[in-house]
């Protein structure tokens, strides 16, 4: 028997990591642009949002379930949430590097890996939260 959890994402603990992806994709791009130029700016935002957009289909998928009687749909949810994140992030680059002119491929891949870091430290801070 499969537990759909009926909190909606913004209620979930996984929306304060993506908000601070969020805010960091935004500050790499005016980081970047300030320091840089404009191109590296715009580039470097693409970057954190490819990565931003990809985390938050993930966070979508996998928080659909709960409970020990839903722990098959849980593995899968996370299955296809992760598939789901790597495709449509390989698309979405593949959609920037086609349809964006001119660009900085290293601000990209810069602001890519600065969001991709803001969600590997999630447990620095999901520390503070009392329900977990």
């Amino acid at each position: 028997m499969n537990i759909r959890n009926k909190t909606p994402l913004h209620r979930l603990p996984v929306m304060r990591v993506l908000l601070v992806q969020a805010l960091v994709a935004v500050s790499a791009g005016v980081s970047c642009g300030l320091i840089f130029g404009m191109v590296a700016g715009y580039s470097a935002l693409l970057g954190g949002l490819i990565a931003f957009t990809a985390n938050s289909y993930f966070a979508f998928k996998a928080f659909r379930y709960f409970g020990a009687r839903s722990a098959k749909a849980i593995v899968q949810s996370l299955w296809a949430g992760e598939m789901g994140k790597q495709i449509l992030a390989a698309a979405l680059f593949a959609l920037v590097f086609v349809g964006v002119k001119p660009l900085q491929p290293a601000a990209l891949f810069v602001g890519y890996l600065v969001v991709l870091g803001a969600g590997a430290s999630a447990l620095l801070l999901m520390k503070n939260n009392p329900k977990h």
